[in-house]
């Protein structure tokens, strides 16, 4: 069976498809809704048989935790077994919007979230329609990407019917998601303030408002307390590989090491711009990280589309605002673990 698909263009269009959202998610059944960052699965969190929906719709591996989404901090902290200065001092600088904390989780978020670990991801999008859903519930939102695992996270409704199809019975479709990438992650649950997942909202930011130094790292064994933590994630069909070039005869002679024919290769660049007949097509995306970050997904899934075999991405600036673009690329192109 194919899945519904609602529009949200005008209120009465979104009201409605508010109400079917949520009569779907208080049956126990999975929905996609819009976020900020990219679509989400979602699943009302507090139900482990409704999440355990999600994993089997994405083909998910247990021992990958889901954020949870919130629409109140009176939310956020039934999730949560304790909730600390910290959390309180960056929920009032970022929420809502790209920001996922990791707490010790309340006994009511179930051990399937959370992939058998004691710590929970809670975020409070600020995507409207997402809101409007999880306040109307009147419970949170388990909602990791709604795409198959690995996969290229979407950032349109029509990316969720190309990856989900019909594991999924219903698609919000909320327009093109703003942000583009996933949530920055901050682990509070640790001695110190880490970021696990970085993202649109950088290290700079969060030590500013946090008051603290934030440490960049993974948590050293146990289970895993962030999604986008695996080394192979969000990754397309094509090989994907980053290069820095000055001239176009460099970067031919980069491709001609990793033995392609120009005639499969995509190019994404922003600022040394290949000619577009020496390559299967050229994508140029402005020299800004946020620009950078809203069309990326929506060009990597276009090169899967239209039969790239090497996605070839310019190298990007190596500082704090581009380096969740960076982490995800980097995920992209890692080899199969």
């Amino acid at each position: 069976m194919r899945p519904e698909i609602l529009p949200t263009h005008t209120a009465a269009l979104f009201d409605a498809a508010v109400e079917r959202a949520v009569a779907l998610l208080r049956a126990g059944e999975i929905v996609a809704l819009p976020t900020e960052t990219v679509y989400g699965l979602s699943a009302n969190a507090f139900d482990p048989a409704a999440v355990e929906k999600i994993y089997q719709a994405k083909g998910r591996p247990a021992h990958n935790p889901i954020i949870v989404h919130v629409a109140s901090y009176a939310m956020a902290v039934e999730c949560v077994a304790h909730w600390p200065e910290s959390a309180q001092k960056l929920a009032k600088s970022f929420w809502p919007g790209p920001l996922t904390m990791v707490l010790p989780k309340s006994a009511r978020i179930p051990q399937i979230v959370t992939a058998g670990g004691n710590t929970v991801g809670v975020r409070w999008p600020s995507h409207p329609l997402m809101q409007a859903v999880i306040a109307k519930c009147g419970f949170p939102l388990a909602a990791p990407s709604a795409n198959r695992s690995n996969e290229i996270s979407p950032t349109t409704a029509e990316h969720v019917r190309k990856s989900l199809g019909d594991a999924v019975p219903l698609i919000v479709d909320g327009g093109a998601a703003n942000v583009g990438i996933e949530s920055t992650v901050v682990d509070l649950a640790s001695e110190r303030p880490r970021i696990l997942r970085p993202g649109m909202i950088h290290e700079e930011s969060l030590s500013a408002a946090l008051g603290d130094l934030l440490v960049n790292g993974e948590s050293s064994g146990g289970a895993l307390r962030s999604p986008g933590m695996l080394p192979k994630h969000y990754a397309p069909k094509a090989k994907l590989v980053v290069l820095d070039w000055n001239s176009a005869e460099q970067l031919r002679s980069q491709i001609r090491d990793l033995k392609y024919q120009s005639a499969d290769v995509w190019v994404i660049a922003h600022t040394e711009i290949p000619l577009q007949h020496d390559w299967r097509q050229v994508s140029v995306i402005p020299h800004d990280a946020e620009a950078f970050a809203r069309a990326l997904y929506a060009e990597l899934h276009r090169c899967d589309e239209e039969g790239a075999k090497l996605i070839v991405v310019e190298a990007l600036p190596d500082d704090a605002a581009w380096r969740g673009i960076a982490d995800r690329l980097a995920r992209a192109a890692a080899a199969e673990s």
